[in-house]
């Protein structure tokens, strides 16, 4: 019986608490109204998305057998064609060959340079050469990537699953480069992975984003953002986003009434939204003036209150 009674108590103790807080809550805060006024604009609906830049089809060269890099006849950036020599190379027989013929004089090396050849090495594709990992002189065995060659550049951005679906093949998009923030440029959704990434609960999909041209200071690794363009319309009746309510599953805004009276409501027909503003379809007219509603406190800053049922008792305005 007395746990019974301890327990109701406590129940009283907490309602009459928060009955206290809400009172007060309502004699502190004050409802004041911001106007704003539906005007004509253009709306673009974007989906944004980070990524790397990458090669599109990334191929390393390996050299047909382990030998000596002879000379090198590229550099990192440069562009080469299918077929173009990049490298000549001597196996490692020839290396040996020839540096015992240098013992016995320059006749000699020239005899055995001209009756055993030096191996060119070729470019497979036509391409940017993103890698050189070697010089003249150096040695290497067959399982070395002497050269990487990429044939483009692209940008894998990771698109949030709740955004996939508004992400279409060829659809245009917006990169910009973290190192160049300042340059922006135009690109084409090329591929759009089939197979999701989930790290940490947050689910992605790759989406590959080719540039229409590829600028000279994009590299591989670079840090981009993607702008996915998903949707325009030009000069329609827009608001902002938080002059809209939802009353019945309908939107509303508040109008301007007669002095002293409420705000009258009104419904209207929405479309398009880029997340800050919202096409208006009908029920507004450009011009007219719409009321936000605020909402705040009306308590001075050098006052304290509290709830006079908690365990430490009530405090008293400071002064």
């Amino acid at each position: 019986m007395k746990r019974f009674v301890v327990v109701l108590l406590l129940v009283i103790a907490v309602a009459a608490g928060i009955f206290y807080v809400h009172q007060h809550a309502k004699k502190d805060l004050d409802i004041h109204y911001r106007e704003v006024t539906a005007s004509r604009g253009d709306l673009n609906v974007t989906v944004l998305a980070t990524g790397t830049v990458e090669p599109e089809n990334r191929l390393e060269i390996k050299p047909p057998v382990a030998g000596r890099v002879d000379s090198v006849l590229v550099k990192e950036g440069q562009y080469v064609k299918k077929g173009q020599i990049l490298a000549w190379m001597s196996s490692t027989e020839r290396a040996a060959l020839i540096d015992a013929a240098r013992a016995q004089g320059e006749a000699e090396v020239k005899r055995w340079e001209e009756n055993y050849k030096p191996t060119p090495i070729l470019a497979p594709i036509d391409g940017t050469l993103i890698l050189r990992n070697v010089e003249s002189g150096q040695t290497f065995t067959s399982a070395d990537a002497v050269f990487v060659m990429s044939d483009r550049l692209s940008v894998t951005a990771q698109v949030d699953e709740t955004d996939i679906a508004q992400v279409k093949l060829n659809q245009k998009a917006d990169i910009v480069l973290d190192a160049y923030a300042d340059r922006k440029f135009p690109g084409v959704v090329s591929l759009i992975a089939f197979d999701a990434k989930t790290v940490n609960n947050v689910t992605t999909y790759d989406v590959d984003v080719l540039p229409v041209k590829t600028p000279d200071f994009m590299r591989s690794g670079m840090t981009a953002n993607v702008t996915f363009r998903v949707s325009a319309k030009q000069d329609v009746l827009l608001l902002p986003n938080d002059a809209l309510r939802v009353v019945n599953n309908h939107f509303s805004v508040l109008l301007k009434s007669a002095e002293g009276q409420p705000p009258l409501e009104q419904t209207v027909e929405v479309g398009l939204t880029d997340g800050k503003h919202t096409e208006i379809l009908s029920g507004l007219d450009a011009g007219q003036v719409v009321l936000v509603a605020e909402l705040s406190s009306t308590k001075s800053s050098d006052k304290t209150t509290s709830n006079p049922f908690s365990p430490l008792g009530a405090r008293r305005p400071a002064h």
